[in-house]
């Protein structure tokens, strides 16, 4: 039982000293980071999805139309839509 306690009392030093140092460097770093007036790290949102290719859509649109998909109004509706019209 006294290995036990010894092993489980030496890993509480090693964890409490690791979590010491790691908090001790964040502030080192956080405090160079005011002093040169920099901003601390932040990842930069997703780029916006491209916009829609209007003849790509096209040709998908003339392939559901020519397999049925889609009816002669519903093409015709949708043709205008994209062409903005």
């Amino acid at each position: 039982m006294p290995g036990l306690l010894r092993g489980m009392a030496r890993t509480a030093v090693v964890a409490g000293t690791a979590t010491a140092v790691s908090n001790r460097v964040s502030r080192r770093q956080a405090v160079r980071w005011t002093e040169q007036g920099a901003a601390p790290y932040q990842p930069e949102p997703p780029p916006a999805p491209a916009a829609p290719d209007p003849i790509e859509q096209l040709r998908q649109l003339g392939e559901l139309h020519a397999q049925g998909v889609l009816t002669d109004e519903e093409f015709a509706a949708q043709k205008a839509k994209l062409l903005g019209g």
